[in-house]
């Protein structure tokens, strides 16, 4: 068994190797739990989460070949793509998400990457619910150097840039677009000033290695995402990997080796937001604690979450009670256990 005693509960290490990261994954699962639980209080404020809203700004029509993407024009879903919103639209959504009780708007365009005719609305976007009092994030594509800047340049909280899964199991979600072209938009928007949120998917039919390497991806980068998402898969007809897990549902990750996932990350990336994001219409209110146990404090509300469906405002709010959680406020900053009083 891996012994982490001389490893402090406030130490972020960026040096984390493969087989420290799968010996936390083979941690019996109440000691995995526990330790991340003890990360997590030592960096967060506990029982308190983040209630964040996802709005598709742009749908559909994307020329990537992702594996588990409705928006993909390479697969076969019946989805019509639609034209980028305007400004006004999205700050309507956004206005009554904060009324709902999100801190965090996020934004998604299903791009490649955006046009330089496209940054004017992007960027108004952003400048116009930064006012509003809240947190942003946007997630379109691949950057460029100046495109990030300019997202900066108007306020931008985070910019979401997923590596989807571990580099050994990547090729099997998605060609036309590598991983090296993903780390290269997180460089970009590193360099920019936006904190960047990184993550991916679970369940798409990659092994325990798998998320070892997915985690490992994520835990040795020079300064860790501050914003980690994990998905668990949503399978749709007529995507790659949807048809692949309809047709044989063992190979979808099951929910107890989802909070494991979960609690590694917690424990890696011990200041990061972990946010239990995709897939959690489908959790059991008991699953959902034990990701809540195991580190994760923020969730997406709402109806829906890009194109997939999602838990709604009202069972978020009876799930908060019946939990005991608290919703973060705007302008509250994470506190470390010694600085807080219970």
């Amino acid at each position: 068994m891996m012994n982490m005693a001389s490893t402090h509960l406030s130490t972020v290490r960026n040096d984390w190797t493969r087989e420290e990261i799968a010996a936390l994954f083979d941690l019996p699962f109440t000691e995995l739990v526990f330790r991340a639980a003890e990360t997590h209080r030592a960096h967060h404020r506990p029982n308190t989460v983040q209630r964040s809203t996802l709005l598709s700004i742009k749908t559909g029509g994307c020329p990537e070949d992702c594996g588990y993407c409705s928006q993909s024009v390479h697969n076969d879903t019946d989805l019509k793509a639609t034209k980028l919103m305007e400004v006004q639209q999205v700050l309507q959504s956004a206005a009554q998400a904060k009324d709902m009780g999100s801190t965090r708007f996020c934004m998604g365009a299903a791009f490649r990457n955006p046009k330089d005719r496209d940054m004017p609305a992007l960027t108004e976007m952003v400048r116009q619910v930064k006012a509003m009092g809240m947190e942003t994030c946007m997630t379109a594509g691949m950057l460029t150097e100046g495109q990030a800047h300019k997202l900066a340049d108007a306020g931008l909280d985070y910019y979401n840039h997923n590596v989807d899964t571990g580099p050994e199991y990547y090729e099997r979600v998605a060609t036309t677009r590598t991983l090296a072209d993903r780390m290269l938009t997180l460089e970009h928007v590193r360099a920019a000033g936006i904190n960047v949120c990184c993550g991916g998917i679970v369940g798409m039919g990659e092994t325990r290695d798998d998320r070892v390497g997915f985690v490992h991806l994520l835990a040795t980068m020079e300064h860790h995402p501050e914003s980690v998402p994990v998905n668990a898969l949503v399978p749709v007809r007529g995507t790659p990997l949807g048809d692949m897990l309809a047709d044989t549902p063992l190979a979808q990750i099951d929910e107890i080796e989802f909070v494991r996932t979960v609690a590694v990350a917690r424990i890696t990336m011990p200041a990061s937001m972990v946010r239990l994001s995709a897939g959690r219409e489908s959790m059991s209110v008991s699953t959902q604690a034990l990701c809540f146990m195991a580190g994760a404090n923020s969730i997406f509300s709402g109806e829906k979450l890009l194109t997939a469906p999602n838990a709604g405002d009202d069972s978020d709010d009876t799930l908060f009670a019946r939990l005991g959680l608290d919703a973060m406020e705007l302008d509250v900053p994470c506190v470390a256990q010694e600085e807080m009083t219970v």
